[in-house]
This record gives structure tokens, sequence and C-alpha cells, in this order.
């Protein structure tokens, strides 16, 4: 059953002004940006701005979020920031805004070197030149949490729910690879002063949300948790599945696999997209090295230094015969028995 503590993120609960983002040198970091690699997880929507762009149809971030506060007393000015955005009287009375949905893989600050950010040229020219190698991308969101903030930001999170296998090439990547896998290629070419991602993999739903009461938090986490249960049940799925460009227009040049990369300035304007160049299958010798390769290491942000990874174990989903023990065996080991 859902609960206040099961979905509640514990670490960080004690941030402070003092506490500042874990960027790589806090001491040349001058100016702080909003500038950022990751995933773009737009949708337009009737419910939401009108200059909203769709950057993808997969899921229908509208089935988590709470239009109507039903279970929601209150947010910030900014209400919604994903399914559609916040539209403005009279259908909403919050800062009216485009749907912003998205999530970070690595932030860069600002495109200013002496300010401890990266030139925009630079990132460009990096990510097309292919040294960044980029996978056709498919998520699968695996939680919504409330974070330590008082009151709470509720995201929507993409972590791996396991590790991946070192030794089965064949066997099947666990959810959400791509964005570690991309995120250590970024840490490890870029060491702006300024770089660090934020937390976990994850794209902000509204912040400073105040439920009505317990009874209602508990019954807005159940409704998520339905939600993602039938998500899962279709797999991990692409995103740009329209071949769109950041304007929301279609590319000039789509190719077979287009759920890629976007350059933001800030989560409201995306300069750039950068379509995959690693592109499936993912089972071969040579591609599943490369991968793994990657997947070894992990950022550790206290210590600003890389670490070994650590993993959850796979959990062994029972099926139904499982379960209930095949019935057409019972009745072979019964008539044998005979």
């Amino acid at each position: 059953a859902s609960s206040f503590y099961t979905h509640f993120r514990q670490e960080g609960n004690s941030k402070n002004a003092a506490n500042m983002p874990p960027v790589l040198k806090p001491h040349l970091s001058k100016v702080d940006g909003l500038a950022f690699i990751g995933l773009s997880l737009s949708r337009k929507s009737d419910k939401g701005h009108p200059d909203s762009v769709t950057h993808q149809t997969a899921f229908d971030l509208n089935d988590v979020i709470d239009r109507d506060y039903e279970y929601i007393a209150s947010t910030n000015d900014d209400g919604w920031l994903v399914g559609g955005g916040e539209p403005g009287p009279p259908m909403s009375y919050k800062l009216p805004a485009k749907d912003s949905a998205h999530v970070e893989i690595m932030r860069i600050g600002t495109f200013n070197p002496e300010w401890g950010g990266i030139a925009e040229k630079e990132i460009v020219d990096v990510l097309t030149s292919g040294k960044i190698l980029i996978p056709q991308i498919e998520v699968l969101p695996t939680a919504v949490v409330a974070n330590g903030d008082r009151p709470p930001e509720l995201e929507i999170r993409f972590d791996m729910p396991y590790g991946p296998d070192f030794v089965d090439i064949k066997a099947q990547l666990p959810p959400n690879w791509q964005l570690r896998f991309i995120h250590n290629q970024l840490f490890k070419h870029f060491y702006n002063p300024s770089r660090f991602c934020p937390g976990a993999f994850h794209s902000t739903i509204v912040r400073k949300a105040e439920f009505r009461s317990d009874s209602h938090m508990e019954a807005y986490f159940a409704k998520c948790d339905a939600i993602l249960k039938k998500w899962k049940l279709n797999g991990p799925r692409a995103l740009n599945d329209g071949a769109w460009d950041p304007a929301g227009k279609p590319l000039q040049k789509p190719g077979a696999y287009n759920s890629g990369l976007w350059l933001f300035t800030d989560r409201t304007k995306i300069t750039h997209f950068f379509a995959p160049n690693f592109l499936p299958p993912y089972d071969t010798k040579e591609k599943r090295e490369i991968i793994l390769s990657y997947l070894t290491e992990e950022w550790d942000e206290k210590k600003l230094e890389w670490k070994k990874a650590e993993y959850a174990v796979k959990k062994q989903e029972l099926s139904f015969m499982n379960m209930c023990g095949n019935p057409i065996g019972s009745l072979l080991g019964m008539a044998g028995s005979k």
C-alpha cells in the first residue's frame, strides 16, 4: 500500500541556505544558471497552455497530476509544469505557462565559460561530432515521489530498478539504462566548474505541493501507482516518436530513430535537438561491451569522484502459473502415480 514514507524521499531533508548544488568546482562556479542537456517530455494538451508543443506521446502526464485539486490544496504560483502546462484564466489561475516537462541529464549552468559554464558552440560541436554516443532513448517512469523539500516538489522518477547483466550480453538491459549511459559519457567529457546533475533522474510535476490531508495524499499516490503499473505493462517507450524539432515542427531530416537529446537554455527554452547516433540493436558483443563499460561506475556527488556503481538485484516476477502451480503438470503427476 502507498504510504507517506514510501513516497517521501528522505535524502536531502536537512537542506538549508548554506547548501549549494554539488557542482564540480564550487570556487570557480561564479554564476548560477539553468542550461542543461536532457530529455523533453513536453506534450500539447487541450487542458494546458495553447503554446505548448509536443515532443512525445508515449506518456500522458495528465494521468499523474491533479488539475481539479481533488487531493492537493495548494502549489506554488507556477502550478502544473507538465501535462500541457498551465492554461491561465479562466481555466486556471496560476501563472500561464507552456508545458516544460523534462529530465535533466547534465546541468551546464550557463553558456559562459568565465562563469563556470560551457560555450554553446562547444556543446553543439561535441554532441554533433559523435564523441558522445546517443542511443535510441526509451524510458519508463518508475515512481511518483515527493522530494525532501518542505513543502515538497512532486516528481516522476526514471530510475534503473536493477543493474545490467555483465555476463550475458543477450540479457535484456534494465529500463532507463540510456540515461546513466549518456550521463556518464557527458561527465567524463565535460569538466566545467558548474557541472552537476540535480539528483536522481526525474521530471518535476509541481512545486510546494500541500495535500488536503494525509488520506488525500495516500489516495493521490495510490492513483499514481495504478498509472505506473499500466505504463509498466507497455515497457520502456521511445520519446520524440513524431520526429519533432525544438519548435514542435517536423524534423527536416528525420531518421529511423529520433528519440535523442535536447539542449535547453532553461526548462522553457530548447535550442537544439541531437538525434541518436548509436543505434539498435544493443545485444551485439561490441555494443554491449561499450554500454557496460559506462555502467560500471557512478558519480559520487558528495565526494565529487567516480565510484563503483551499486545496483539493486532484479526482482523475480512471479507468473500466475508460478503462484498457483501448474494445473496441467499436477494432473499429469496424478495420472503417473496411479
